[in-house]
């Protein structure tokens, strides 16, 4: 029997991930702050070149000279764009492929959440929700695909939640939004796998973000960087095998009662 070319405890040092990531272009939807900036931030550190999106200017500005300070060998872009208009990622993903030569890594993270019940809920948040979350993915992933086929293979990560499995009050379309990113992820994975193309998407539980103002600076919760190094360590994951599910939450939440 052949030997494994690895031992069964091997795990990516960061000098493979680094290898792996070197010359490589990913793109970070939602990556002026957050879980975005620290996916981006890890990226870069590995020698990526990075392109961050968002919708406002001055923040993206900020993030982009902050991870430019962070780059090894990498160059850092920011290209504002609106994940609700196909438009903006087509155009957002085809100045990227341009700039560095195609497209290895997308990583969907743009997100929103509006927390409030059904009733009083309105059209227009239900809209901003399921547009942001689940369609602006389905663009991204769409609109990235040539170029990840045209590089014989890629990465797509799609940064979804505990909620798309764990429904909870005042989160109907928050919930709704993650669990169709999750079945999209699935099918996805499955489509294009032949291609070279790996899906995975992430479950994060709590994170220490502030998002959709629930309360930051809880230290039980996970950091931003807990979330970016899963996805550096998908990206570096052998080749032969593919991870396509993660969850990832406290280990240590506050006990109830």
């Amino acid at each position: 029997m052949r030997p494994p070319s690895r031992p069964a405890t091997w795990r990516a040092t960061g000098k493979e991930i680094m290898s792996t990531l070197k010359g490589k272009t990913a793109v970070v939807t939602g990556g002026s702050r957050g879980i975005g900036l620290a996916i981006a931030h890890a990226l870069a550190y590995r020698g990526a070149n990075v392109v961050i999106t968002g919708t406002t200017e001055k923040s993206l500005a900020g993030a982009a000279h902050e991870l430019e300070s962070a780059a090894r060998g990498g160059s850092v872009m920011a290209q504002a764009a609106d994940v609700r208009k196909y438009v903006d990622v087509e155009r957002m993903l085809n100045a990227a492929a341009s700039r560095f030569g195609g497209i290895d890594v997308l990583v969907n993270n743009a997100g929103v959440g509006v927390f409030t019940s059904v009733a009083n809920m309105s059209v227009e948040q239900w809209h901003d929700v399921i547009d942001t979350n689940l369609t602006g993915a389905f663009y991204c992933c769409h609109a990235a695909l040539p170029h990840l086929r045209a590089r014989g293979g890629g990465w797509i990560i799609n940064i979804s939640s505990l909620a798309g499995k764990n429904p909870f009050v005042d989160g109907a379309a928050y919930c709704a939004s993650k669990s169709g990113l999750n079945a999209f992820s699935e099918s996805l994975m499955q489509e294009v796998r032949h291609d070279g193309i790996r899906v995975a998407y992430v479950m994060p539980g709590s994170v220490n973000t502030g998002f959709a103002g629930h309360p930051s600076g809880e230290d039980w919760k996970l950091a931003p960087e807990d979330v970016a190094e899963v996805v550096t360590d998908l990206i570096a994951h052998p080749s032969r095998s593919l991870p396509s599910r993660v969850e990832i939450r406290p280990a240590r939440p506050p006990k109830k009662g």
